[in-house]
């Protein structure tokens, strides 16, 4: 079954309430959905987006299980196949044996650890914006260990070389779409009564 919007984030907040982990769904859901315009996957933006929204629907309830309870519950829930792998493919390596392979899956793999690093990286300026962040800032962020520690490196250069992409082409172009998004996370937030 295809789902909507609304059919998501009720699935997701049937099994998610922390803020952090909502939060974090919706940022990824609005990145997924501008990486769909900028590489030309434009009439699959919605699909991107609920991937993006739906990727840690099992974590908040079941860390140990991450990627791999999601499926099941996802199959409860009756949404397609495809949904379901591109979800459980970004825990590749980590919880999973499933490898990304299309570039919507490879996206969300090598986003998804740089969104917490970016977001981690507003907090810290004066402005909490992405708005006034630059490229070289944020690669100073990324190089210290030290800095949003629980954000693995490791995972995040993996997906920029899946991609076949330089890692400041990734840092760059993930920034870009955190910029682009600030206020449409920020309002999907406040309407989704999180925090």
């Amino acid at each position: 079954m295809t789902i909507t919007r609304e059919q998501a984030w009720d699935l997701l907040t049937r099994y998610n309430q922390e803020t952090f982990h909502l939060r974090h769904a919706i940022t990824v859901e609005h990145v997924m959905d501008w990486y769909a315009q900028a590489l030309g996957y434009g009439e699959e933006r919605e699909f991107w987006s609920i991937v993006g929204l739906l990727h840690d629907l099992d974590f908040e309830r079941w860390p140990e299980e991450h990627c791999v309870k999601s499926q099941e519950l996802m199959r409860q829930a009756g949404l397609d196949e495809d949904l379901i792998r591109a979800t459980a493919c970004h825990g590749w390596g980590l919880c999973v044996d499933i490898k990304p392979e299309h570039e919507m899956e490879k996206v969300l793999f090598a986003s998804d650890e740089l969104t917490g690093l970016i977001g981690a990286a507003a907090l810290m300026r004066p402005s909490k914006s992405t708005a006034d962040m630059e490229l070289k800032s944020l690669k100073k962020k990324y190089k210290d260990k030290k800095f949003a520690a629980g954000c693995s490196r490791e995972v995040i250069a993996k997906g920029a070389e899946l991609l076949g992409w330089e890692l400041d082409k990734l840092l760059d172009m993930t920034l870009k779409a955190m910029q682009a998004e600030e206020d449409a996370i920020e309002a999907a937030v406040q309407a989704g009564g999180v925090g």
